[in-house]
């Protein structure tokens, strides 16, 4: 694997612990903004809501440049936002502040996971789109109960200090380790950017994904309250407890990163029954401890860490151009957006289980968006899975 994968999993884990610190230290913020529960979950909305409209955008105002250029002109962006809420004096400001990273984040995904297709041969795109976003996982396993400990030892504006200095070391690991490629404009511009979207089986794809990561968030976005509030945990064993769920995403991603090129379909299906009986079994045991822990862990494994086979599925039904990845994340941010701006006021009509029923609902609809691929598999005709990648391959760097 070349090493500007790793770097690129770098920055991966910085912009992904900057989205997930509002859900490690929604107390404290809520009590620092002079805001409720609900209402800093909304930021965690805004930032979804940015990633989604603004992220394709901004990777079509960078399509001219080289890929590595862009790379660092969206730290820049997202460095500023993060120091921009550092300095919050407000929700509002906040607010501004997490739009500002959410749409650099997004355009960073696009063109890292770009990158990663460049950067190795297509047989092996799936494992290097994993070892990427181990930095998604790391950023649940690490940065986010060390940004909660941070937040809770020295204020939750010490957490977005540290997420600024380690933005600012993975710019630089950045400059150092990933190589010089063309502009996507040079490889034939956006016209045949866009060109892949008139599919819709892309669209039937990009919606799965949709439906996979909200199920999932909408459990990951409450479950410092619920642990707290309905499980009876204490404030300070939460930070522990999201080690153990991140530990579970990194193991899921590696198994996951393995199969996603040769079995995309199963490894989806299987992944969505499994996370639709642990979110049921969450919602009706999470005031026990320790299945609430267990089922917890469960969600970890076989939620977000989809991630490996999602990716490969929309390469192979699209194309692997920063465009068609940015637009896959904003997919996968609308999921974040659904989970969260409907779980706020699910929790004020019906408690804090009520996000993990939501997300149950959603693992049931990324089953049934599945349908049409299994009855052309059904039929004898080849699933978007086997299609081959349309775009002309590069040659490997390494």
């Amino acid at each position: 694997m070349p090493r500007a994968v790793y770097v690129l999993a770098l920055g991966i884990f910085a912009m992904v612990t900057s989205e997930f610190v509002v859900a490690g230290l929604m107390p404290q913020m809520a009590d620092g903004l002079d805001a409720t529960i609900p209402q800093v979950g909304y930021l965690i909305t805004a930032y979804a809501a940015a990633m989604a409209i603004g992220g394709p955008f901004l990777t079509v105002a960078l399509l001219k440049m080289r890929q590595k250029s862009a790379l660092m002109v969206l730290f820049a962006v997202f460095l500023g936002g993060n120091v921009l809420a550092a300095l919050a004096p407000d929700y509002w400001t906040m607010l501004v502040a997490r739009l500002i990273t959410g749409v650099a984040s997004q355009a960073y995904f696009g063109v890292a996971i770009s990158l990663c297709a460049r950067l190795t041969r297509p047989e092996v795109r799936g494992r290097a789109v994993a070892v990427a976003l181990n930095g998604l996982m790391l950023g649940t396993l690490l940065g986010l109960p060390l940004s909660t400990v941070i937040g809770e030892h020295f204020g939750w504006r010490a957490a977005f200090w540290a997420i600024t200095g380690l933005t600012v070391l993975a710019a630089l690991a950045t400059s150092a380790g990933v190589p010089r490629l063309e502009s996507a404009a040079e490889e034939g511009g956006l016209r045949q950017e866009l060109g892949a979207f008139r599919s819709p089986r892309l669209w039937l794809t990009l919606t799965t994904s949709t439906f996979v990561i909200g199920a999932t968030f909408s459990a990951f976005s409450y479950l410092n309250p619920i642990l707290t509030e309905v499980t009876g945990f204490a404030t300070g064993t939460v930070p522990l407890l999201l080690i153990a769920y991140g530990a579970a995403t990194v193991v899921g991603n590696t198994v996951v990163g393995r199969l996603a090129d040769r079995r995309t379909l199963p490894v989806l299906i299987v992944g969505l029954l499994l996370n639709l009986g642990f979110l049921t079994g969450f919602a009706l045991l999470a005031q026990l401890p320790v299945p609430a822990v267990a089922l917890m862990m469960g969600i970890g494994l076989v939620g977000v860490t989809m991630n490996p086979a999602l990716v490969t599925r929309v390469q192979r039904t699209g194309n692997a151009r920063p465009l068609v990845n940015t637009v896959h994340s904003s997919f996968i941010t609308l999921g974040i957006i659904i989970a969260t701006s409907v779980g706020g006021p699910a929790i004020d009509a019906f408690g804090l289980r009520a996000p993990l029923w939501i997300g149950a609902g959603l693992a049931v609809l990324g089953l049934l968006s599945l349908v049409p691929n299994l009855r052309r598999r059904q039929e004898g005709a080849r699933a978007p899975e086997s299609e081959p990648a349309p775009e002309r391959e590069p040659a490997p760097v390494a």
